[in-house]
């Protein structure tokens, strides 16, 4: 019997976003076909989502923002903060599932029922600042999970990975300045691509300095710099930093047919970084790992992506 854990929930599609908007309630009506096809969803163990408590959402975010979030929502606006952020009258109440799932996830895998966990929720996180919202995010889903290890769990050391074409800016900042959580982003170069942040020479600050580690990466970005990025920045970094969990920000923009980054990922390169944390997850944290899903435009790529990433995540010993 599979101990891979999977949040995969129709109520995610709730969270509508205008005509012709890239992060759509598609996204994952195509991953679920997927999974429920293939077979992988029927091989783990369905988690069921929970929304976040207030308390743990300030953890990451200002009462403020939290408060015109869940304002805007309530009267119907289109948008929060910025035209790309859509929202729609359940919006924050969605966003806050999301959020909770992450923590539902991690607290399974802490506590022994799972090894291993993917959370196919939306909307995605990894831009939303403690602030604002930014590039389709809301709450920060990926920050809120390493600071409910940091805080609830009481853990030293936090490795978050951001795969995501797009820098996770939110993420940075919200731990640079914090030595128990490593962030680590391979991304399209920032001079190119949104949201302009995440060049090679922001390492963090103060006490933080050093454990921020961006690897940007120009066009054509394929497989072969990934796996150079991999073997040479991206492994050593996490066996000297021995972390005692695992946090995935997994967006699959990077695949070539993806429509809003020149980078050109195969799908197998999905399968292959997948393998690399799992063993390094196996080496330093007993294979606690919780993968969450950010980006990725293309229906059929993401699904298929998807598919191997989950695939991936049950074969791991």
């Amino acid at each position: 019997m599979s101990r891979t854990g999977l949040i995969l929930d129709e109520r995610f599609e709730r969270h509508v976003t205008a005509p012709g908007h890239p992060e759509r309630p598609e996204r994952l009506v195509a991953i679920a076909q997927s999974l429920e096809k293939s077979g992988l969803a029927d091989q783990c163990v369905r988690i069921a989502p929970k929304p976040i408590e207030a308390t743990d959402l300030r953890r990451v975010h200002d009462q403020d923002y939290l408060t015109r979030l869940e304002e805007a929502c309530l009267r119907g606006d289109s948008y929060i903060d910025v035209p790309d952020s859509n929202i729609c009258r359940e919006s924050f109440e969605i966003a806050r599932l999301a959020a909770g799932s992450v923590i539902v996830a991690i607290d399974e895998v802490l506590n022994g029922q799972i090894k291993n966990a993917f959370c196919a929720v939306r909307p995605p996180g990894h831009h939303a600042e403690r602030h604002m919202s930014l590039g389709f995010c809301l709450l920060n889903n990926i920050a809120l999970g390493a600071a409910h290890l940091l805080e609830a769990k009481k853990l030293e050391r936090v490795l978050i990975l951001d795969w995501d074409v797009h820098h996770g800016n939110g993420t940075q900042h919200t731990f640079e300045s914090d030595p128990r959580v490593m962030f680590i982003s391979i991304h399209g170069h920032p001079g190119l691509l949104y949201p302009g942040t995440g060049y090679a020479e922001e390492r963090g600050r103060g006490n933080g300095e050093g454990y921020t580690i961006n690897v940007p990466v120009l066009p054509p970005g394929r497989d072969v710099t990934y796996r150079a990025a991999f073997e040479e920045v991206i492994m050593p970094a996490i066996e000297n930093y021995r972390p005692q969990f695992m946090l995935i920000s997994a967006g699959f923009d990077a695949h070539a047919l993806d429509p809003l980054a020149p980078l050109e990922l195969e799908t197998e390169s999905f399968g292959w970084m997948t393998d690399a944390m799992t063993s390094a997850a196996r080496r330093h944290c007993e294979g606690r790992l919780v993968s969450v899903l950010e980006g990725g435009y293309h229906l059929e790529a993401l699904a298929d992506s998807v598919a191997l990433h989950l695939d991936r995540l049950i074969e791991a010993p």
